[in-house]
């Protein structure tokens, strides 16, 4: 049965691959990404397969910017039951080096943009009763050095998808969340230009600690992220699947 996905941080990198994954299993994708612009090459690989996608652009941290944009989506597209909150930045540094604003950056965009968005599209879910909510964790979740912004909003999105699991269960709706381990995107690139070293090498030092004997790439995390939208999935909720080519993230 064909659905209206919302795939958040959706221009590039695994939002992307998923938005591009949810079209192929038949469902209509809005491709949200901060700026509309950047979302085009997303909907033009979309359309260009059959499918139906929209990009458009918002901040998920603003409320009201959150709440036009699902207006849009109902209007041009349709009630949306199926949400991939997936948008995410990264401001890394010791703790000691962090500052206030990187801290509050990263919260924002990960769990305020989450919650903002779980709230704005559960409405639509209820009336229907049926959804999909799937949060984005992270390995990092665990436990990261350098990263104790990233890692408590990776753990607080787990909290989060419990909780809008035991909350919405009743009206038919799921929430799920998927946590990558290393996952080869333009975010994983960019951390290895921070660290001082070539991406390459970060390839190599991560691949050699994961089992599967390869470095995870987005249409790994995409295919998760489909399982738990599917119809025959109704049964699972307030999981977090661990997407990290190993059984320790």
């Amino acid at each position: 049965m064909t659905r209206i996905a919302i795939v958040t941080g959706a221009a590039r990198g695994i939002g992307a691959a998923t938005a591009r994954r949810l079209a192929a299993d038949g469902h209509a994708v809005a491709v949200l990404d901060l700026e509309e612009a950047a979302c085009a090459d997303v909907v033009a690989a979309i359309v260009a397969d059959g499918g139906r996608a929209i990009a458009v652009g918002a901040d998920v941290a603003d409320a009201g910017a959150v709440g036009d944009a699902v207006d849009r989506v109902v209007a041009e597209l349709g009630a949306p039951t199926i949400l991939v909150n997936n948008a995410g930045i990264l401001r890394d540094n010791l703790l000691f080096k962090m500052s206030e604003s990187d801290w509050d950056a990263v919260l924002s965009v990960h769990l305020r943009g989450a919650f903002l968005m779980s709230r704005a599209v559960q409405k639509h879910q209820v009336e229907t009763g049926w959804g999909r909510i799937v949060n984005l964790s992270s390995t990092s979740a665990l436990g990261n050095r350098g990263q104790a912004n990233y890692a408590a909003a990776k753990a607080g999105m787990q909290g989060l998808t419990k909780t809008l699991a035991i909350e919405l269960g009743r009206y038919g709706v799921t929430a799920n969340a998927v946590a990558p381990g290393f996952i080869q995107t333009d975010m994983t690139r960019a951390t290895a230009e921070r660290m001082g070293i070539t991406f390459e090498q970060m390839i190599e030092a991560s691949v050699a600690q994961i089992p599967v004997g390869r470095g995870g790439v987005p249409d790994d995390v995409a295919a998760a992220v489909s399982f738990f939208c599917r119809e025959d999935a109704g049964f699972v909720s307030g999981q977090v699947l661990y997407v990290a080519g190993g059984p320790r993230a």
